[in-house]
């Protein structure tokens, strides 16, 4: 891990597109302006020893950085008492801005990465600190300075633009592909290793398309399959919407059993559990893949990979749903009630998988380079990761700061899966009620560090 933590190296040379920017060591030289100016405002510098209740990132529970503090749940966060003396905590208060600064500047050392669902949207609304969170990442703060950041979700089910699209609507800004990762993104490194793939989950033929926009050359789906043999899944009618929209398999000529499935993707949450459940269990028993046979020693099926592993995730309703980690389980316990006591390996992908912050960290570098003319050869020395699930979120940021060079740092919210009161199996660096005090708890942790 990286133990520079001060901001005294010169960004390189920005772009002609950002030529107002400057980065966060350029702030660092041009913070004793900023102070003067912060104080001609009436605002004081954020201090953990004396009163700081004029400070625009105030604790005025008193308590330290919790890094090196035993998990407490009566200590679990410092907003519920700041809220009151701090600017940002409120939706509808204005931004402090030093007078004075004209340039923007740009964190060079750090930044910030979000899980969607119950952190910055629930039910498809967005939560509403998330919006201000937003406004204070993109430059609305006392420190005039902007963060880099990105999004890491586990769902999934649509393309990349798409979810762009509906989450810059709801917050209010403007989202890029090129700063968000979803669970099954990653999957499109698998592109050239597989030929003939089944993909499950989604709404139509919203996956498939996804899918074959990653490079996957012949996709089907349990549309497909049910299609040409109904007996498939004797409790499920398609539609005359999913007939006409589901491929002709039987159109290829020869049987079914030339048909050979080389993997299954679980790209989203599947929209009918019991089919798509017995289509996976029938290619897991398969011989090699082949549609409509059965291996006698239940070890020949294709891989089966899941985008994500979450068995719980948030939504509208008040209490959580199950997600696809639940169906994984199904798929695993079944096969081996049916296969005589034998286990069935699956994969997932997403978080926790440290691999899936390993892409995150890639993507990161680029944004940064792209956006905000930082260099890409580096990642920042501290990722501050923002989630609402112990066991994906937090786990999943624990076990990538093992082993990461650089640091990431794991904020746990309350607006989603935890369930305040509790004690998370997997602990974070810091627990705070939502993400806008989460944004602001890690800026304030690097004014320290000046």
């Amino acid at each position: 891990m990286s133990t520079n933590n001060t901001l005294t190296t010169l960004a390189p040379q920005r772009p002609s597109m950002c030529p107002r920017q400057l980065s966060s060591s350029s702030f660092a030289s041009a913070f004793e302006v900023a102070r003067t100016k912060l104080s001609q405002l009436g605002v004081e510098e954020p201090d953990t020893d004396d009163d700081d209740t004029l400070s625009p990132f105030s604790n005025s529970s008193g308590d330290e950085d919790s890094d090196a503090s035993p998990y407490s749940p009566s200590l679990e966060s410092d907003s519920s008492t700041s809220e009151a003396s701090s600017p940002l905590h409120s939706p509808i208060t204005a931004p402090i801005t030093p007078a004075g600064l004209d340039q923007d500047y740009v964190a060079d050392n750090f930044a910030f990465a979000f899980d969607i669902d119950g952190v910055l949207v629930r039910g498809g609304k967005p939560i509403p600190e998330a919006i201000e969170a937003m406004k204070v990442l993109n430059g609305e703060n006392p420190f005039g300075i902007k963060v880099p950041y990105i999004f890491l979700t586990n769902g999934g089910g649509k393309f990349e633009t798409e979810r762009c699209r509906d989450l810059s609507r709801q917050l209010e800004i403007d989202v890029s592909p090129g700063q968000f990762i979803c669970g099954h993104t990653p999957m499109r490194e698998f592109a050239n290793k597989y030929g003939t793939v089944l993909v499950v989950g989604g709404e139509g033929e919203k996956c498939r398309d996804v899918a074959e926009s990653y490079g996957f050359r012949d996709v089907i789906t349990p549309g497909d399959i049910i299609k040409a043999n109904a007996a498939t899944a004797p409790f499920r009618a398609l539609t005359e919407s999913e007939i006409k929209n589901s491929r002709d398999l039987l159109a290829r000529g020869g049987k079914m059993s030339d048909i050979v499935v080389e993997a299954v993707f679980v790209f989203a949450d599947s929209r009918d559990w019991a089919s798509d459940l017995q289509i996976m269990l029938d290619i897991a028993q398969s011989k090699g893949g082949r549609l409509e046979t059965r291996s006698e020693k239940f070890d020949e099926g294709p891989p089966i990979y899941f985008s994500h592993n979450d068995v719980l995730w948030s939504a509208e309703h008040e209490h959580v749903r199950l997600g696809m980690g639940a169906l994984r389980k199904i798929v695993e316990t079944v096969f081996e009630d049916v296969s005589g006591g034998r286990k069935l390996k699956t994969h997932a992908f997403g978080k926790p998988q440290v691999s899936t912050f390993e892409f995150a960290t890639r993507l990161l570098q680029q944004w940064r380079a792209t956006q905000h003319g930082l260099a890409e050869s580096e990642p920042p020395e501290t990722v501050y990761f923002v989630g609402d699930t112990p066991e994906s979120d937090i786990k999943g940021t624990n076990a990538m700061n093992e082993k990461s060079k650089n640091e990431w740092y794991s904020i746990l919210v309350k607006t989603g899966v935890y369930q305040a009161g509790t004690e998370p199996k997997h602990k974070p660096r810091k627990l705070v009620d939502t993400v806008l005090d989460a944004v602001n708890h890690g800026i304030r942790r690097e004014m320290a560090k000046l």
